[in-house]
Order: structure tokens, then C-alpha cells, then sequence
């Protein structure tokens, strides 16, 4: 049955997907995390600061790497709406989305501005190049470089996309696997020097601080 009226719902999507079509329109964003799609044989993608139309009739696949938490108005055919296109997301429609009128949502959003396509930042790249090496020094440059950014664009695009800083995703990359590590058995020293910390007294502190990791109470339940 079609749709006569635009309805809202928050979704999470996790896994790859195959093509598939539906007889309304998709407008989304991600509220958290990141969605990469492919309409018609075109790459496409959906994050926090960049949403998608997707028409009627348009098969599209997606893959979300890690679960995604996409705002999805579902709607029927209307101007805006009769191709493709990406748009740009305003901050105030991830925190009022819930209480807002979703007809006026989705006029706000098909009144948007097209958005050239950018560079995609996947998060999956980033992950692999610290975890080969989070012994050594990772600045904003450094990171930004990997995906071709100025320092200040690489910025900008993760706190969009994860809502934290380069240096805060480093900083929580390297405790992550310093709390497995800790709960492998390995020696606090050894840990600190392979997850880029000068001293064991500095690593542990970090855990207890940001993650209310204890490595004495591994230690004691190992």
C-alpha cells in the first residue's frame, strides 16, 4: 500500500544488505556511526553531516561496517524527492528530531542545498593504521593524511562522524587495547610501551581515568 503521509523512526543497521527498492522515498541521516550505500551502481554515503534522498524505485544497497542509528523519513513522491541526492545536515535535527512535526522535518531537509560528493572517511582505514602501530606518535596531520585531509578538514569530518577529536580517538584506541592486553596477562610496562603510554604509572592512571579500568582488579580476577 502506498504512502500518502511521511512517517519517521529512528533504525539501526549493522551488516551488508543486497539491492532493494521500495515504492516511497528514503530521506535519512546518521545520528551515529556511518552508512555507505550504492544506488543505481553509484557509491554513495550517509553520515552525521550529510544526509541522502533515495527515490522510489531506486535499487540500493548498504553496508553500516559497525551498528548505525540512522534517522529514516519514509515518504511518497514529492518535489525533492524524484532523484537522487545528497544534502547537508543541521546539528539542531539530531537533538530535536524527536519532538519535531516530521512534515516540516522533511520539508526542512528537502529545502537543503545539494552537497558535492566528498571524500569518504571510514573509520575501518583509520583502525587498522593505529592498531599497526599505536606505539608511535599519532598527530592530527598524520591521521588527516591517510584519507588525503588538510589537518583541520580530518577534524572537523571524525568529530562529525564519532563525535570525538583525533586525538581522543587515538587516545581511546590505544586503551581499548590496552584493557585487552591487561586481561591477557601481559605486564603493565610491556602494555604501556606497545599502546604508546611512557610508563606504566601513566597507562594505568589513563584506564582508571577514562574507562574506570582497574588493573589491579584484572589482575586479581586473571
Amino acid at each position: 500500500m502506498s504512502l500518502t503521509l511521511p512517517t519517521c523512526s529512528v533504525r539501526r543497521y549493522g551488516g551488508e544488505h543486497s539491492p532493494h527498492e521500495h515504492d516511497h522515498a528514503q530521506i535519512m541521516f546518521a545520528l551515529s556511526g556511518r552508512m555507505a550505500l550504492e544506488l543505481n551502481g553509484h557509491a554513495a554515503f550517509a553520515d552525521a553531516s550529510s544526509g541522502i534522498v533515495i527515490p522510489a524505485g531506486v535499487a540500493h544497497a548498504y553496508a553500516a561496517p559497525a551498528a548505525a542509528r540512522m534517522l529514516v523519513i519514509d515518504a511518497p513522491m514529492q518535489p525533492g524527492t524524484d532523484r537522487p541526492r545528497r544534502f547537508a545536515v543541521r546539528t539542531a535535527w539530531r537533538d530535536v528530531y524527536a519532538g519535531m512535526d516530521v512534515q516540516a522535518l522533511l520539508h526542512e531537509m528537502l529545502g537543503m542545498p545539494r552537497i558535492l560528493a566528498r571524500r569518504s572517511l571510514d573509520t575501518r582505514v583509520l583502525d587498522a593504521a593505529l592498531d599497526a602501530s599505536l606505539h608511535e606518535d599519532w598527530s592530527t596531520a598524520r591521521m588527516a593524511a591517510l584519507f588525503c585531509l588538510s589537518p583541520q578538514r580530518f577534524h572537523a569530518r571524525l568529530l562529525e562522524l564519532t563525535g570525538l577529536s583525533p586525538m581522543a580517538y587515538a587516545r581511546r584506541r590505544r586503551l581499548e587495547a590496552a584493557m585487552r592486553l591487561v586481561a591477557q596477562g601481559l605486564l603493565l610496562d610491556a602494555v604501556a610501551l606497545r599502546v604508546g603510554y611512557q610508563s606504566a604509572s601513566a597507562l594505568s592512571f589513563a584506564l582508571q581515568r577514562d574507562c574506570g579500568f582497574s588493573t589491579r582488579a584484572c589482575k586479581r580476577r586473571c
